[in-house]
């Protein structure tokens, strides 16, 4: 199996929540939902990276930001 350029990029943009606020992105990566294509893998619920100074982002909030 390999990764489609659609899970490398879910992968990536978890990467950057992850950093950007300094959190574990195990809880990210571990609600990935896959599905196997003829293109590879692929991420069913990719994250969404939120950019925000006005508040702290906690690792629950990290949680939701993968769609179920």
């Amino acid at each position: 199996m390999q990764l489609s350029n659609q899970a490398l990029g879910a992968i990536m943009m978890a990467l950057q929540e992850s950093l950007l606020n300094e959190l574990d992105i195990v809880p990210i990566l571990s609600g990935f939902e896959l599905t196997a294509t003829d293109k590879g893998l692929v991420v069913n619920n990719p994250p969404s990276v939120r950019f925000s100074d006005e508040s702290e982002i906690t690792p629950a909030d990290l949680e939701k930001l993968v769609v179920r």
